[in-house]
Formats: C-alpha cells, structure tokens, sequence
C-alpha cells in the first residue's frame, strides 16, 4: 500500500534522499523536525506514522517519554519506525527497529508494512462503532499485550541457538525446532507470529526456504529474525526482515515486529467476530462458551428429529502446561474443527468440541488425530521438555439427554489419549 497521509520525519539533519524517496511512495504531507521540537510537530500534524530517522532522534529519551504516553494509547494505532544503530538502543520501546544505512527504499516498504496494521485496526474501530446501532454485539476484547499470546518458530542448531530461544522464550511462546524442515512444517500447521534463524544452518538452504516463503501471501507480513549475515536475500521484497549478530540483539530488534504481527492477527479475529455477529470468542476463534451451549442444545434438538448421531469431546490439559500453551491449543483446534462441528474453550481452559452426525466410534478417531495434532504442535512451557497429550473424554448422545446431561458426562476423569 501507499504511504498515504501524514509522516513526521524526526532527525537532528534534513532527511533529503529519505523523505524524497517517502514523498515517491506517496507519503504527503511530510514534516521534518528534530528530537527538541518533535512533540510539538507531532501534535500539530496528527500524522499516520512517524519516522525516527537517525541516532540522536532515536537515542532521545525525552521524546521516548512523549511517544509512551502520548502516541501508544492512540486508536488506530501510530507506527514508529526507529534508522537505529546495530549496538544502539532505542529510547522508545515500541519503535521498529530499521538497521541504520539500510536504503530508503526498504525504509519505505518497511513502513508501507506497518500501515497496513494501521489500516486493519481502523477498520475494526470503524466496525465496533457502528455495531451498536445496527443492533450487533461487541465481541469481547483481549486488552493483554499481544506479546503474550504471540507464538514464534526459532530454528537453530548451532551455540547461539539456546541464547536465542531463551531471548525469545522470555517474552513469546517458542516452538523450537533444529531443522529446516521441521520449521516448515510448524509453519504450514498453525499460526505464528514470527520466525526466526539462529545459527547451524548452510545460508543456501536457509535463502531457499525463506523466497519459498516469500512466495506464499499468507506470510507477506511475517517477521523474520537472521542471525548473523550470511543470509543474502533481496531485503524491499522482505520488508520485515530483521538482522543481528547478537542472539539478545536480534530478540531486541524483531520483538516490536512479533508484537505488532500478534496485534494483526487479534484484529483479523475480531472483524471475523463481527462477520459472525459476536458469536466468535476473539482470543480462540472458536465460539464463545455461551453460544457453545446454545448451539449444542439446537444441535440436539436436529439430532433427536433426524435420528442422527452426535458426540462431544472434551480435551483437558495438564496444569503445568499453562494459560499460554492453552489458548495456543485452542487456536489450533479453531483451524482443525470441521466445518460441521463447534467448540469452545471452556473457563478452567479446556476445549469442548461438537461432532454433529458422527457416532461415537468416528468421534474417537477425530478425537485422537486431534490430540495427536496437538502434541507435536502446540507450545510447551520452558519447565517441559515436550508436551503432553490432552487428555480426552468422549461422550455420545443418548435419547434422553439435555445439554446439561450430555455435558456433565464429559466432566468426568478422562482418559489420557495415546
């Protein structure tokens, strides 16, 4: 997209070559002005992202201070791209980070990135005030950090790899893997929110995974972390590809990035909320635990008349696995549901799930391909060498059951799946 709107490029310097290259991408009107009379500026131009675009500009802490408090609790949100030096910090936190001297031309696509956010999360906005007076409900919100619902595939197998999981891991679930192919297949199973290469692997086969991913819309925005600089790839076409030769240095650069994906993928949950009339819980994707119960009473009305079958499930998780690792098991689960079937994620973190026309025995093959999916994909707590298998508890309706009778036969001890 264009660079449509205002932009507040803040340096000590005129940025010629970058705000000419902004202005090409459409950027207008562009406002130049240095770290003492930034606020100022800001204020004044109200503009659609604002460009830290050199040391000092990013090193000031006065003006971090001012973007904290006065651009951060701004809706929609306000990007802050940050032309950092490689061992610089940036004073404010929430900045994506731009490797100084990278050419104006990624800056730009870089930014274009960010808008896009920008956009989603008007059009949500937008959404959520006309909903009242079209008689829609509001989904319920998430108002955490999106970083702690974020999940991030590190691949890596050589001495920075640990470093660098835990650098993550401190901030973001990992899924950590020590192949190429491994992390592919993470990848296509479920939904991340950044992807990231330590150290181990030939630069060759790393390129050729990364354009194959390149190639793929679905990852167009998708964070990207390469340690070290080996990996050559051709950086407008991967505006967010983050580099660092330290493993904490890149966990500092491509976390803004992961947590702006994470925001991303909460928006797209809620406008899919409102398309289904608030039916949809937006933290899971799956219904919410009171339509859950309304939809499993009709359910049971439809089977009793047509004298079909119909199944519940309920996958239960071991306590030490953690709120985390269980929402990530229920966005899992919205991708495998079939389109026939509804669950819910249940108050003490469980999953409960509606096989409409199956029997109890094709319930207990679904059940466990699920289970089974859920083991080897979902996230695992960093106490956890590997994840254990939900326990499973199947039920199937009877004649006489009600909602209650069929849901209480489902809370008793389960069985562990295999």
């Amino acid at each position: 997209m264009s660079l449509q709107g205002p932009l507040v490029i803040v340096a000590e310097a005129p940025p010629g070559e970058l705000a000419g290259t902004m202005s090409t991408a459409g950027a207008f009107p562009i406002v130049d002005a240095t770290p003492a009379n930034a606020s100022g500026a800001i204020a004044a131009a109200k503009p659609g992202a604002i460009l830290l675009a050199d040391e000092a500009a990013c090193a000031d802490q006065n003006l971090g201070e001012w973007l904290s408090q006065n651009i951060t609790p701004l809706a929609p949100i306000v990007p802050v791209l940050a032309c950092v030096a490689e061992d610089q910090d940036v004073a404010y936190s929430e900045a994506l980070p731009v490797n100084a001297g990278e050419k104006s031309e990624f800056v730009a696509a870089r930014l274009s990135a960010a808008l896009r956010a920008r956009t989603l999360h008007g059009s949500v906005l937008r959404r959520a005030a006309t909903a009242p007076k079209d008689g829609d409900p509001l989904p319920d919100v998430p108002r955490n950090d999106p970083l702690d619902d974020a999940t991030v595939i590190v691949a890596g197998r050589g001495r920075a790899y640990p470093a660098l999981s835990v650098a993550i891991g401190e901030h973001a679930g990992v899924i950590g893997t020590l192949s190429i192919e491994a992390a592919a297949r993470y990848l296509k199973a479920r939904d991340t929110d950044g992807l990231v290469f330590g150290d181990g692997f030939g630069p060759r086969n790393v390129e050729a995974f990364l354009i194959a991913v390149s190639e793929d819309t679905r990852y167009r925005d998708l964070p990207i972390g390469v340690l070290g600089d080996n990996i050559t790839l051709p950086d407008v076409e991967y505006p967010n590809i983050v580099r660092a030769a330290d493993p904490a240095r890149l966990a500092a650069r491509i976390l803004p990035y992961i947590r702006l994906h994470a925001f991303e993928e909460r928006l797209r949950r809620i406008l899919q909320s409102f398309d289904k009339n608030g039916i949809i819980d937006p933290a899971t994707g799956l219904l919410r635990a009171d339509v859950f119960v309304r939809e499993l009473e009709r359910a049971i009305s439809d089977a009793r008349e047509r004298t079909t079958g119909l199944s519940i499930a309920r996958f239960a998780f071991d306590p030490d696995m953690g709120a985390r690792a269980e929402m990530d098991a229920a966005r899992l689960v919205s991708r495998m549901v079939r389109n026939v079937d509804f669950g819910c994620r249940d108050d003490d973190g469980s999953i409960l799930i509606a096989f409409t026309e199956t029997d109890l025995r094709h319930a207990h093959v679904i059940a466990r391909r699920i289970a089974s999916v859920l083991k080897h994909t979902m996230l695992v707590p960093g106490q956890k060498r590997e994840a254990t298998a939900p326990s499973v508890t199947l039920a199937t309706r009877k004649s006489a059951d009600s909602v209650a009778s069929l849901l209480a036969r489902v809370t008793a001890p389960p069985i562990a799946a295999e």
